[in-house]
């Protein structure tokens, strides 16, 4: 054998009670288990890692990751690796690089830099799915990449490469063009679709434009991914309208961070529940993830209204430099609660500037809105107004309107798993990027009791490479892949705060992808044992 741990706590990743045993890895696989009362003589190996005293897991599955050029740029990503991250799902929000032709990517790029930087550092060689997982698979020199990564075909970026920027319904051509764009993407290896129904364009297709490429999607047993409509005035309804849809198309779905927030929705997570459980009871397919905070992340140009970003970047600049249209944005978004905001009038001192792509305004960073414009003596919306237009729309915020009551009740659910949602730009990112798996592990199980810690190791492995349909990750068996971490129950816990979110965390001391060390006696290697995950479809009649 390569590798056997020797007496530890295995929790497998089914919610069973765990067990002590030997566990010995070969070739990339588990390749035998030994519990204590086997008898027989015990698995030896080339190395021998003690495990007394430590947990051994499936690597976590990170359901919601923000990571598409990070994967690229940062051959470490410590980010992920130090948390135990073995694969991450990225494509997210309906927004990402691929498909696109050269329009498309320059548009893309421009939208999101706020999530990923602008991609000046990156060799944007790819235009389809198959080709943006092949450069993941080639990653750094050949070597590949520091973690997995599953790909979902991001809605948004479909519409804009069929349609481009209009708000109006599809063509008939159009919508062809759209389910042709999904279905080989499919075929290219990728797990899903996403939506961002709060980020344009994605936001601009009806229900039915929706569920006519959920329908695709359920031909390929992928599932369908949607950060819907509204997470605050309108959220039960924006859920409802994702069950139903999907119901429809007879596609699965998997709620994107599954949160219930501003003050219109606190105590509100048993309506959520009880809506998704009786979805549940009747047959759908359905999951969720959750990150274990309070506050939101995204970006400032994101609480626009949706009319303001028709034409892309360059026509929501262009609105924002004339006076009469600012004023009109400014009216939505302040008294009314503009669609980009959820359709709650937005609290300028909830909105902290999180990071900018310009270095020269870093001044804004860690501050709300408020407290800048109060620096300035000039009302907050003007001090919005400045920073959107000289950051040309690339500051990120974190979005303080969540309640812990409802991110406690929803992270019991029976189908909720982990997602990070965690943006990596920026000076003072939140701490989700660095810290929602072990701040599960350490907060949530050991010392509040909210989950057992091994109903908590379900949640972030084998129920997320269920919803995947990934055969061989996410549980402790003989046969599966030996993506696994190895982590003390007694010390583990998030390093990231508010204050100082790069901090790594602490009580993983290993973390092994394909039976390789990523993480080794807490330091990161040079191991780079990451590809892409691929789905093989088998595509229903």
């Amino acid at each position: 054998m390569d590798t056997v741990v020797r007496d530890v706590r295995v929790i497998d990743g089914t919610g069973a009670p765990s067990y002590r045993a030997d566990v010995a890895l070969d070739g990339g696989r588990i390749a035998a288990i030994h519990r204590e009362p086997d008898g027989g003589a015990r698995p030896t190996a080339r190395r021998t890692v003690d495990g007394s005293g430590l947990a051994l897991a499936p690597g976590f599955i990170d359901m919601h990751a923000h990571s598409d050029l990070a994967l690229l740029r940062d051959p470490s990503h410590e980010a992920k690796a130090a948390q135990g991250v073995t694969l991450e799902v990225i494509g997210q929000d309906g927004l990402s690089y691929a498909p696109v032709d050269d329009r498309t990517l320059a548009e893309v790029r421009a939208q999101i830099a706020g999530w990923n930087g602008d991609g000046s550092d990156i060799d944007f060689s790819w235009r389809s799915v198959g080709e943006y997982l092949d450069r993941l698979d080639h990653g750094f020199d050949g070597n590949g990449i520091a973690v997995n990564a599953a790909y979902l075909i991001p809605q948004g970026t479909v519409r804009m490469l069929a349609l481009g920027w209009d708000d109006r319904p599809a063509t008939d051509a159009e919508l062809a063009h759209m389910r042709r764009l999904v279905a080989e993407g499919l075929e290219e290896g990728a797990v899903g679709l996403s939506s961002g129904l709060t980020y344009t364009p994605g936001m601009y297709a009806s229900d039915a434009e929706l569920t006519e490429l959920c329908r695709v999607v359920a031909r390929y047993e992928g599932y369908y991914c949607p950060h819907h409509r509204s997470y605050g005035a309108g959220a039960l309804q924006a859920y409802e309208e994702m069950v139903g849809l999907t119901r429809e198309a007879g596609c699965a779905l998997h709620l994107a961070h599954a949160t219930m927030n501003f003050g219109v929705n606190k105590g509100r997570a048993p309506e959520l529940l009880t809506l998704l459980d009786k979805a549940l009871d009747s047959g759908a397919d359905i999951s969720l993830d959750t990150y274990p905070y309070t506050p939101g992340c995204t970006t400032l140009v994101a609480m626009l209204p949706s009319w303001a970003s028709e034409g892309g970047p360059e026509g929501i600049l262009a609105r924002l430099r004339d006076d009469a249209e600012a004023a009109r944005i400014r009216e939505v978004v302040e008294v009314e609660g503009a669609d980009g905001c959820h359709g709650v009038p937005i609290e300028w001192d909830a909105i902290e500037i999180s990071g900018v792509a310009h270095p020269e305004l870093d001044a804004y960073v860690g501050k709300t809105v408020a407290q800048s414009a109060a620096e300035r003596g000039e009302e907050p919306w003007v001090t919005a107004r400045r920073l959107l237009i000289e950051d040309r729309l690339g500051s990120t915020i974190l979005q303080h309107v969540g309640h812990e009551e409802n991110v406690r009740q929803i992270m019991r659910h029976r189908v909720h798993t982990g997602g990070s949602d965690g943006i990596l730009q920026g000076a003072k990112p939140h701490p989700r990027a660095y810290g929602t798996f072990p701040q599960y592990l350490g907060r949530y199980v050991r010392e509040l009791g909210i989950l057992s810690l091994e109903e908590c190791v379900a949640h972030l492995t084998g129920r997320a490479a269920a919803r995947l349909r990934l055969p061989d990750r996410g549980l402790v068996r003989e046969g599966y892949r030996a993506d696994l971490v190895l982590f003390d129950p007694e010390s583990v816990a998030a390093g990231s705060t508010f204050e100082e979110p790069r901090t790594l965390p602490v009580g993983i001391p290993h973390v092994l992808i394909d039976g390789r060390f990523v993480i080794e006696d807490g330091r990161r290697t040079d191991v780079l044992a990451g590809r892409s995950v691929r789905r093989t479809p088998a595509t229903r009649d």
